[in-house]
């Protein structure tokens, strides 16, 4: 089991072990070492230990176990500092050791760590009657163990007989019980069978005579139905009719007189534009006389695109709205997000409202300004200024078709001027026979 490295006979540094280390002795190894770490310098500890210097001992221990069991066993130099250190914190043990003689009272376990760091004469054979020792110890454990458990397995199966027993007994007696339960029942059973055959004949004679009746009934009820929707379809009709006709009448008369109306005041406006235009003398010629002249023509919006300005002169739209009975649409939206595009919805109505009413004052022609109803979380509460009409779009409409709208609404005739960037509203308007302009011309009118 000793073998002799090199050394005398006496010299302890020179016994080997040839086995492992016992579990238990390498732990208590490990423990002393990491107690000695502290009384050490960096420069004292192996280059694989210096990482470990600022752990705390248990620390040391979960993390460096390893690492500070193989420094013991292959760096003799480290060894001898943690025997030094072992040696001022338990002299009395260190020097039972020295003499042969370790306490009889002392863990054997502890003795054997001791004896592996210190490392005197016949340390070999501490550590072997230790691992001994621990494994006879854990035997006798195991085998005390294991006869408390035979006992306690005994025990229980001796209750478990005789539970078993008491609830076979009392199994039994339920049996009889049940049984004596089950024929009272099985008794009840059959004549609660023969009522409910009879129940049954009953019920269906009744539902039979119940389907009859609810037939019939429901005959009836389907036939007076469909003669209370025809009257009612009819009703309805005849009410949507009177009500068609009302309305027909009603807003043909007031529709027609006002387009009418503004028809005449458009051309009476516009001859008279025309007579101060054109300077003309009291009439002085009868008509026989002017059978083969000439008459001049009327100047409308689509010709003032011909007096040699650009289309993005402001003073084209002073030229339109100069025309007798002028009404300008803008489509609010396009033209505030053309020009102030970072304020919020609600100044940049406000701003264009404003200068739109100072536009109506300047040039007195009808203005009429649309957003569009779709960007409003709720209803706006407006004051429309002075000369300018406020629109918003009804949910489901856009700006575009109200725009639309207003200019179908109008007589032919009527000089009508759109301000929209809107391509599709530009081209929409001008077949229906208005004058539109792009936002950026009236935005430069306005500022």
């Amino acid at each position: 089991m000793v073998e002799t490295a090199g050394g005398g006979p006496g010299d302890g540094a020179a016994e080997v072990l040839d086995r492992p280390l016992p579990e238990g002795v390498r732990r208590r190894v490990v423990q002393i070492v990491s107690d000695g770490f502290g009384g050490l310098t960096v420069a004292e500890l192996p280059a694989q230990l210096r990482q470990y210097a600022r752990f705390a001992p248990n620390r040391r221990v979960k993390f460096a176990g390893n690492a500070m069991a193989a420094a013991v066993e292959g760096d003799t130099l480290f060894r001898q500092r943690i025997a030094e250190r072992f040696r001022e914190a338990h002299p009395e043990l260190a020097g039972a050791l020295d003499t042969g003689a370790p306490p009889p009272a002392a863990d054997p376990l502890d003795v054997a760590a001791a004896a592996y760091v210190l490392r005197p004469t016949g340390w070999v054979k501490l550590v072997a009657a230790a691992g001994e020792e621990a494994l006879r110890a854990d035997a006798e454990r195991a085998d005390e163990e294991s006869r408390a458990e035979l006992e306690r397995l005994r025990e229980q199966l001796a209750e478990a007989r005789d539970h078993t027993k008491a609830e076979t007994e009392r199994l039994r007696q339920e049996l009889e019980s049940a049984k004596k339960d089950a024929d009272s029942l099985h008794r009840k059973l059959r004549a609660a069978l023969s009522d409910v055959k009879r129940g049954e004949a009953a019920l269906r004679k009744q539902n039979a005579e119940m389907e009859a009746l609810r037939a019939e009934s429901h005959a009836q009820v389907s036939a007076a139905e469909s003669e209370t929707r025809r009257l009612k379809a009819r009703l309805g009709e005849a009410e949507a009719a009177l009500e068609a006709t009302r309305r027909a009448a009603r807003e043909g008369r007031s529709v027609e007189d006002m387009r009418v109306r503004l028809l005449l005041d458009t051309v009476l406006d516009a001859a008279q534009g025309l007579r101060r235009e054109l300077a003309l003398p009291p009439v002085s010629v009868r008509p026989a006389e002017t059978v083969d002249a000439v008459e001049p023509g009327r100047m409308t919006p689509k010709d003032i695109a011909a007096r040699a300005l650009s289309e993005n002169d402001p003073a084209i739209l002073d030229q339109l709205l100069a025309l007798p009975q002028a009404h300008l649409v803008v489509d609010g939206y396009n033209v505030t997000k053309t020009g102030y595009p970072q304020m919020p919805l609600e100044k940049q109505r406000l701003r264009l409202l404003g200068q739109l009413s100072q536009l109506a004052a300047q040039t007195g022609a009808e203005v009429t300004c649309v957003f569009d109803g779709a960007e409003l979380a709720a209803p706006v509460l407006l004051a429309p200024p002075r000369g300018v009409r406020v629109l918003f779009s009804k949910p489901g409409v856009t700006a575009d078709e109200l725009i639309r709208q207003l200019v179908r609404a109008e007589p032919p005739g009527r000089p009508v001027i759109v301000a929209s960037t809107d391509r599709e509203v530009a081209d929409g308007v001008a077949k229906a026979g208005a004058r539109p302009v792009a936002s950026a011309v009236l935005l430069k009118r306005l500022s």
